[in-house]
């Protein structure tokens, strides 16, 4: 058994508090928040079941992923029509430039916080 792979496998939860598994060999009937909503459902206010680990070789820590119970999960809550608007009002804000109160078709970066045009005229003043 690798040292890694030690690490990570817990199934009891001495250790960890809840079984851990190494990634990708966590046991069936287990799901992780995606593969849940992936089958159309959601965890429901179930606590977590176990957790699948793996080095992170670059941070010097452990990448966790929580699991859930796949038989105690609930079906996803439709969208309601109030949902949609209020989802489409929040993507026409990102979608706006606070400079040109355009809409420009794509979210804009936050990293300039103005969209594309308004970038290049910017940088056309400051080179000038």
């Amino acid at each position: 058994m690798s040292g890694a792979y030690g690490k990570c496998f817990d199934p009891t939860g001495a250790r960890y508090g809840v079984p851990a598994y190494p990634w990708r060999l966590a046991p069936d009937g287990l799901a992780t928040r995606r593969q849940l909503r992936a089958k159309g459902l959601r965890p429901g206010g179930q606590p977590i079941a176990a957790q699948v680990m793996r080095v992170n070789r670059r941070a010097g820590g452990m990448r966790v992923a929580y699991l859930y119970r796949v038989d105690l999960a609930k079906p996803v809550r439709p969208m309601t029509s109030r949902k949609w608007g209020a989802l489409a009002l929040a993507m026409l804000a990102r979608r706006t430039c606070p400079n040109c109160r355009l809409d420009v078709g794509y979210c804009i970066p936050r990293r300039y916080g103005i969209c594309g045009l308004c970038l290049a005229a910017e940088e056309q003043r400051t080179a000038a």
